[in-house]
């Protein structure tokens, strides 16, 4: 594993921070009181029993379930205090590393040992990040600390130094754990400020690109397919000037799998292959792109003029790029219904002690009250137990079943936010119907067609929504149970029940996807003629089925050019906060905050800028699905005789009914 040095208080608590009180000490050594008293005079920690770090309780308390204190120099020798006590000078020296009130020199060893003044037992260390840790070392593949490969436990018993090394690998864990959520955090409280002004970028920069497409469809849609392909290459560009420079530095041909994971991940950019990799991830999805332009150019125009439409429609609904917003709203609410509902079940569980020790004792893990432990009879027979802190939990009815509340209040958060998302659909899809079905664009549309959607649907659509949304809800919920066991059975050796969990996993996602499509076609449907979730679903199915080659080539085109729009809106937005938390803009590199780790802001910046431009997006999206359909049932229920004419405009009817996509004589012979 990799040690590194520390700069700032973060390296040990037993250096004084800068904003004292705001983070916690080590584990207070008697379950009360303080940790290690902060210093500049003693800045190593100090584990009596290191060993005890590879305890489970780590991973639930991040913390190591031994005393620690600050010492002014790690142990340079092994030494027991069985041994030490008949020799003054090693006593000591010894006493350096016991509690800073222990005193009486002369205390019989035992009960020194049973009240844990001081470590059974020293071991050759080393300080590594301001901690004193076993100085393992290996010669000819054989674990040693100071040329030995066992060990004296002080009691007694000889042990392998390999324990010792398990120990230290589960407390380099919660030290850097700790050291990297804090300086991510330190990285947030001086940065907070500059991502919002970088997402207040991408929302007016995804506002600006929507109102130009209202107007400059074709313009707009080429120019922005020629941005993604030059920001690509100019990705593609500056990969290979970090390769290139630091050709011949030290350290920079280290490959990525000898280096492992490192938490300070500004040291992967120094290295030649991390440059490497995302040259050749850029080239490949730079050679995709280009070889789709290539082979779609003709169903890119007309896939222009579905988006021309929609321009349209939407400039007669403009506030429908407003109505993500409401969705946001709803959405917001239901995660914080069941982040609250998920932290009261969590909370209402019990502290559970457990009886610990170290040697045979028959109450181990038995329950205890630390309050009382120490009076008990555990304690007279088993001098050496502990009274720690095991799980939450409990033994009643309610607490056995907590885990099923757990899962009920997941799926409830799945069909309240399915249902949510199934409210916004269907109102943006009843608006754009409005624009479609209209003889007359716009004279024969609502005053208020956004507004008129959303009514009919509280007040018609409501079952069918959620009734919809309760099946995605059910495969959702499938697939989380489906994880959960997959994360219980990882430790098994059941290759068969692996398999048998892969497969599945594999097909609810497939139908998960099949639902969300055709939900999304159904509430269309809905919109339109107002009929229950199982009609407009089968009705949908039936009309994608019978234009499967338009659903294929037309819709998916668009799909992937407002990808592109994204691409491109994130992109831009992503390289403007990479040049300034990098401080590559003289102008502002003063302003720029020092940071941590500036890949944290960037990539809040860039997350969130997706997340907004989806969210205009998914306007224009719904718009084009909406046409679309209205487009495939259009035909079929007419025929652009005088007395059965097309709905659609004549700039759409121009080139959809044209070339490739003209209507098949089946459509015609249903008209």
């Amino acid at each position: 594993w990799f040690w590194g040095e520390s700069g700032g208080f973060w390296g040990s608590p037993c250096r004084r921070p800068p904003f004292p009180g705001r983070f916690p000490s080590p584990l207070p050594r008697r379950g009360g009181g303080g940790g290690p008293k902060i210093g500049g005079k003693k800045p190593f920690l100090f584990y009596f029993d290191i060993v005890k770090c590879a305890s489970p309780l780590v991973l639930l308390e991040f913390q190591c379930p031994t005393t620690q204190i600050c010492v002014s120099q790690c142990p340079d020798r092994y030494l027991t205090y069985l041994g030490a006590y008949g020799s003054r000078p090693e006593l000591e020296y010894y006493r350096q590393f016991c509690l800073p009130e222990f005193k009486n020199l002369q205390k019989p060893p035992i009960e020194v040992l049973k009240d844990k003044e001081c470590p059974a037992m020293l071991i050759p260390s080393t300080p590594l990040v301001r901690r004193c840790f076993p100085a393992i070392q290996s010669k000819k593949g054989v674990i040693m600390v100071g040329n030995q490969t066992t060990y004296d436990d002080g009691r007694g018993h000889r042990r392998n130094v390999t324990e010792l090394l398990e120990g230290a690998k589960k407390a380099n864990v919660v030290l850097e754990a700790r050291q990297l959520a804090m300086k991510i955090f330190e990285d947030y409280t001086v940065s907070w400020y500059w991502i919002i002004i970088g997402l207040v970028i991408a929302m007016v920069a995804s506002l600006i690109f929507i109102v130009l497409l209202r107007f400059l469809a074709g313009v707009m849609v080429w120019v922005m397919i020629v941005m993604v392909i030059l920001v690509l290459g100019y990705g593609i560009f500056h990969c290979y000037m970090e390769y290139a420079k630091l050709k011949g530095e030290a350290g920079s041909d280290v490959s990525l799998a000898d280096l492992g994971f490192q938490t300070d991940l500004r040291v992967y950019l120094h290295l030649r292959q991390t440059w490497l990799a995302f040259m050749i991830i850029l080239c490949i999805v730079e050679a995709v792109i280009i070889l789709l332009l290539i082979f779609l150019r003709k169903r890119i125009l007309i896939a222009i003029a579905l988006i021309r439409e929609a321009s349209r429609a939407i400039g007669h609904v403009m506030m429908s790029l407003l109505f993500p917003l409401c969705t946001f709203f709803l959405l917001c609410l239901c995660i914080a219904y069941w982040a609250s509902t998920a932290v009261f079940l969590s909370t209402s569980n019990e502290a559970v002690y457990k009886v610990f020790n170290e040697t045979a004792c028959q109450f181990s893990g038995q329950p205890c009250r630390p309050e009382t432990f120490n009076t008990s009879n555990v304690t007279k027979q088993c001098p050496d137990a502990q009274c720690l802190f095991a799980f939450y939990g409990g033994e009643t009815a309610y607490h056995k079943y907590l885990i099923v509340l757990q899962f009920f209040n997941i799926f409830m958060f799945f069909w309240l936010v399915n249902f949510v998302i199934a409210l916004g659909q269907v109102t943006l899809a009843g608006a754009f119907a409005s624009y479609y079905w209209a003889f007359k664009k716009p004279d024969d549309m609502p005053a208020f067609p956004l507004f008129s959607a959303f009514g009919r649907a509280l007040r018609y659509h409501t079952g069918s929504l959620a009734f919809g949304s309760l099946i995605l809800a059910i495969v959702q919920v499938i697939r989380v149970i489906l994880e959960y066991l997959d994360h219980r059975l990882k430790a098994a050796d059941n290759r068969l029940a692996k398999f048998l969990l892969s497969c599945l996993k594999c097909c609810f996602w497939c139908l998960e996807k099949f639902i969300k499509f055709l939900n999304r076609n159904a509430y269309i449907m809905i919109a339109v003629y107002g009929t229950n979730f199982c009609t407009s679903a089968r009705n949908a199915f039936s009309l994608l089925m019978r234009n499967i080659i338009r659903v294929a080539v037309l819709d998916k085109v668009t799909d992937f050019l407002f990808f592109l729009g994204k691409l491109l809106i994130v992109g831009s937005v992503g390289i403007l906060a990479f040049f300034f938390f990098t401080q590559r803009i003289k102008l502002v590199q003063d302003t720029a905050p020092s940071l941590n780790y500036y890949w944290v802001p960037i990539l809040t910046v860039i997350v969130g800028s997706y997340l907004i431009a989806h969210g205009f997006f998914s306007v224009y999206g719904m718009c084009v699905d909406t046409l679309f359909l209205c487009f495939c049932e259009d035909l079929e229920r007419n025929d652009g005789s005088p007395e059965r004419p097309y709905y659609m405009s004549p700039e759409l009817s121009e080139i959809l009914l044209k070339g490739n996509l003209e209507p098949s004589k089946s459509a015609d012979s249903q008209g």
